[in-house]
């Protein structure tokens, strides 16, 4: 079956699927909704800018009807006068333009978001397909578009039907009114009814947007096998995750041997772990742990610490509790403070001693451990 297959387009697409399409350009799109808004808020702004528009186009006609006779046979004066004229136009239509800018930019906001890709504009050998043609002409996006134009022009023309049966006696009376009354009222009936014939192409808006959504969705739909690609792409196969850790792991441990030489004291199990611990008084508050590892890696630091003469103490109930609750780079936990004075005080005490500067320790520190703190030796511990 195709679904145990994975290759049928079944699921939904993935956020990185929808972020590649808006990357190429594919965006859901509704041509009906940004024709509305264009429709719409020019038809408002016309009702709102018409007395503004009106006064500056009567300004206009006066001034360039009300040539002098000199002004006729002087070309510089009928150029200033069509600038003028010219003008008063830009200054009328100017506010209107800009609404309509502004809703034409607005428009495609409103479904898909702003979007500019490069790729979108790229030129594709697939568009100058006959065939493709074709299968465009005779697919289900045209049937749609083909049933969308049939419904604007049944929707339109049962609007205006309605439109002019309701100023059909408002028209009517017209016809008994003096000119300059007959003007306005005119202007408010051919106003009116295009603003209204405007917000009927909103329900076409209304069935369009949602369809255009689903129909973005499903040309993105994906198959259980791509989803499974793009996790491997994304994510990596586990396989290469696995050694990408390991290789984290190994870089870990380099940085964290290299400091090994500039601690003060190893504390080992002797065996199992190893813990390097440094302190210098001046700069630290506590001894902090610079490297800490078990088996292979304790063998390692205490390799190392046994090269550039790091002291190093059997102590393996501290040694324990140190890697347990120690992190590399932090300071050893305040219940370990006292255990851990004592073999830096040793150390020191049996540094001086084989330099012949002091007496020989007379016993091993006692490095009391907190309830709390200590280890069971038979509990695997985590690094």
């Amino acid at each position: 079956m195709a679904e145990d297959t994975g290759q049928e387009k079944s699921e939904e697409p993935t956020a990185r699927k929808l972020e590649k399409a808006r990357e190429e350009g594919q965006a859901p799109r509704s041509k009906e909704l940004n024709t509305t808004a264009v429709l719409v808020v020019g038809a408002l702004g016309l009702l709102a800018l018409g007395p503004y528009m009106t006064r500056q186009v009567a300004a206009m006609a006066r001034y360039s009807f009300e040539v002098g006779r000199a002004d006729v046979f002087d070309s510089s004066r009928m150029a200033h006068h069509l600038m003028a004229s010219l003008e008063s136009a830009a200054m009328a239509l100017a506010p209107w333009l800009a609404l309509m800018l502004v809703a034409a930019i607005a428009g495609p906001l409103g479904v898909g978001g702003w979007l500019f890709s490069s790729k979108s504009l790229a030129p594709k050998l697939s568009r100058m397909s006959p065939l493709a043609g074709l299968k465009r002409m005779f697919s289900a996006n045209s049937l749609v578009e083909l049933f969308k134009a049939w419904a604007k022009v049944l929707v339109v023309g049962f609007c205006a039907w309605m439109v002019l049966g309701y100023f059909f006696d408002d028209a009517l009376s017209l016809l008994s009114m003096p000119v300059e009354g007959a003007i306005p009222g005119a202007v408010h009936i051919v106003l009116w009814s295009f603003i209204l014939m405007c917000m009927s192409t909103a329900l076409i808006a209304l069935v369009d947007v949602p369809w255009q959504i689903h129909s973005h969705i499903k040309k993105l739909k994906m198959s259980l096998q791509e989803i499974k690609d793009e996790y491997k792409d994304t994510e990596g196969k586990p396989e290469v995750k696995g050694r990408i850790r390991q290789l984290q792991r190994e870089a870990a441990q380099r940085r964290m041997l290299a400091d090994v030489p500039s601690a003060d004291v190893v504390i080992t199990n002797p065996t199992h772990f190893s813990v390097a611990l440094k302190y210098q008084s001046d700069s630290m508050t506590a001894p902090v742990v610079v490297a800490k590892g078990a088996d292979q890696a304790a063998l390692k630091i205490r390799e190392i610490a046994k090269e550039h003469n790091v002291p190093r103490m059997q102590a393996p109930p501290l040694a324990r509790a140190l890697y347990s609750h120690a992190r590399i780079g932090d300071e050893i936990p305040e219940g370990l403070y006292v255990a851990v004075a004592q073999v830096l005080a040793y150390i020191y005490q049996m540094d001086m001693y084989v330099k012949g500067r002091g007496p020989k320790p007379e016993r091993h520190p006692d490095m009391p451990i907190p309830r709390d703190l200590r280890v069971d030796p038979e509990r695997p511990l985590n690094d």
